[in-house]
């Protein structure tokens, strides 16, 4: 599904330099390097602050902690996503909702959310899934009407832009009250091994959420709050630094990857393309396709009869996971996400991926057909 080997190939040199410069500084905790992949990284966003740490379910469980929420408060998010998103929510004693997505986009269905308000909402988190942007506009307009708190989950589409209707353009993770991403090695902003981040155009927040991922601390060995211990080591620190300039021509490799495949499937009616947002650009984190009137499993099964690998996110919606399940959550509520976690597929997309390669994948397919 990814390959990065192929992307370290590339740019070996820079890597292995980053790398052992921390190595003989042994500065591998706060060192150089994080501050400047964070003054970088606020560079690329154009947001005021960008706070670093562990991974990006640490970022999403930090927002919350820094948001003054109380247990039984409510939350609302997708139920078309991964667990992690509502794993924070349920760890610190908050109400998950979850609300229907759209067909098309994948992202939250504003109308539902929009319904699913009530006098116990107090925060809302958009999940970018897949590679675009959810609706921010009407979410931000929702969001403020009602005095909500909006925290952008970006693990999966860091470098899209959003557009507002008035022409203005934002990356995806600086629109709401905070933003959150993860560094996982198959992001398509990936170290090597577990990392994240959080921003934020409030510098009072930030101020919050610097100390929440260091035990609390303001000043050092006085713990004003409740924190974690959630950093972000230099080693990873110095690959992102490297890999940061390459993430626009990262993302375009995808979008070739995307455009390649749409072509070729236009002629298949038992397959549906993505669909691309006009409002948001896409970074294709995943190639994921609808399937029509047969056999997913069958699909996948002669994929990897033929050495293609090919997954589904998600099979599972969230209102059905055993730690989620509550009886106000009702099938009839979700029939999007329901039906979405019965046919869509992703498919394999990288930035090394050779036209060999996509020919290999789309004959292949089109063989399942005949």
């Amino acid at each position: 599904m990814v390959d990065l080997k192929s992307q370290y190939q590339k740019i070996k040199d820079q890597v292995d330099e980053a790398i052992m410069n921390v190595i003989d500084s042994t500065a591998f905790i706060k060192g150089p390097e994080v501050k400047e992949f964070q003054v970088a990284l606020e560079s690329y966003l154009d947001v005021k602050h960008v706070i670093p740490c562990g991974n990006g379910t640490d970022a999403l469980q930090i927002a919350l902690m820094a948001l003054d929420l109380k247990p039984g408060d409510e939350v609302i998010t997708a139920d078309f996503t991964f667990a992690a998103t509502v794993e924070v929510i349920g760890l610190l004693n908050l109400v998950p909702v979850f609300v229907d997505v759209d067909r098309d986009t994948f992202n939250i269905d504003v109308d539902e959310l929009n319904k699913a308000i009530t006098p116990k909402t107090k925060a809302i988190i958009p999940v970018h899934l897949f590679g675009q942007c959810s609706n921010m506009e009407r979410i931000m307009e929702i969001a403020k009407k009602h005095n909500l708190f909006v925290i952008e989950d970006t693990a999966q589409a860091i470098g899209s832009t959003y557009t507002f209707s008035n022409g203005e353009r934002k990356k995806a993770g600086t629109i709401g009250n905070v933003g959150t991403t993860s560094f996982f090695p198959s992001k398509n902003l990936g170290c090597y091994g577990d990392g994240g981040a959080l921003f934020t155009n409030d510098s009072a927040l930030a101020e919050r959420l610097n100390a929440i991922v260091n035990h609390g601390m303001y000043k050092r060995y006085y713990h004003d709050e409740i924190g974690v211990n959630s950093r972000l080591d230099s080693i990873q620190a110095a690959v992102l630094r490297v890999k940061l300039p390459n993430l626009d021509a990262y993302n375009q490799a995808r979008r070739d990857v995307a455009n390649y495949y749409n072509n070729a499937f236009l002629a298949v009616d038992e397959l549906e393309t993505p669909v691309i947002s006009e409002d948001s650009t896409h970074v294709f984190h995943q190639y994921t396709l609808k399937t029509n009137g047969i056999n997913r499993d069958d699909l996948i099964a002669f994929l990897k009869n033929k050495g293609i690998p090919a997954m589904v996110y998600y099979p599972v919606p969230l209102h059905h996971q055993k730690a989620y399940i509550r009886p106000e959550f009702k099938d009839e509520n979700y029939p999007i996400t329901l039906e979405l976690c019965k046919s869509v597929i992703s498919l394999p997309i990288h930035t090394e991926m050779e036209k060999d390669q996509l020919e290999y994948i789309i004959e292949s397919i089109k063989e399942f057909f005949i």
